[in-house]
């Protein structure tokens, strides 16, 4: 089976950890062969979290520089971080709504600019589909569901062996039943968003 390598990152407490099981878990249900690895970042809340997760025939968990097939980036400025992963063919796929580092909010440092950041994106690779995930969550009942949003535009673009109802029936499975509705709700909106894109 040809292997697919997917990146994500974002800033710890977003929920990229919940994303990388939903499709390990969605992976195995569907009897894809997965490989997952993480890279956590300095704090709990607030450091770089990474997942690499590789689909199909892989005989190891990393993905260098150039290999993406496809990068999802819950934070713009992580998707600018690991742009070095992508080349020509890589989709990117993130959210627009900024998390400032803590030296950028105390005027230690300085955000870089969201359309800078695109375009430099759009000039690497072969589509970027961006847009505001967080708004997207808020509107589905709550925003700690932006790793459902986008984990459905993920899954809208066909780049990963797995279909939406394996993603869904693993939403269900791995995260809270409290949640459930709300997490659908916000899959459904990614989903429907990345078409439109």
């Amino acid at each position: 089976m040809k292997t697919t390598r997917l990146i994500i990152v974002a800033v710890g407490g977003q929920g990229n950890l919940l994303a990388s099981k939903v499709l390990g878990e969605a992976s195995l249900s569907a009897g894809i062969p997965v490989r997952m690895s993480e890279i956590h970042g300095m704090a709990q809340r607030g450091g770089v979290v990474e997942s690499a997760i590789l689909f199909g025939d892989a005989g190891s968990t990393i993905i260098s520089d150039s290999e993406a097939d496809v990068l999802v980036s819950f934070e713009p400025s992580e998707a600018l971080r690991a742009i070095n992963k992508c080349n020509s063919d890589t989709v990117v796929i993130t959210n627009l709504s900024p998390l400032p580092p803590f030296t950028a909010t105390i005027g230690q440092g300085t955000y870089p600019d969201i359309e800078n950041i695109q375009d430099i994106i759009r000039n690497k690779t072969s589509r970027l589909i961006a847009f505001d995930a967080t708004q997207i969550a808020i509107s589905a009942g709550n925003v700690m569901s932006v790793n459902m949003v986008l984990l459905g535009a993920l899954i809208q673009t066909g780049i990963l062996p797995l279909s939406a109802d394996a993603v869904k029936d693993a939403i269900n499975t791995r995260t809270k039943k409290a949640f459930s509705r709300i997490n659908q709700n916000a899959f459904d909106l990614g989903f429907r968003t990345a078409e439109n894109s």
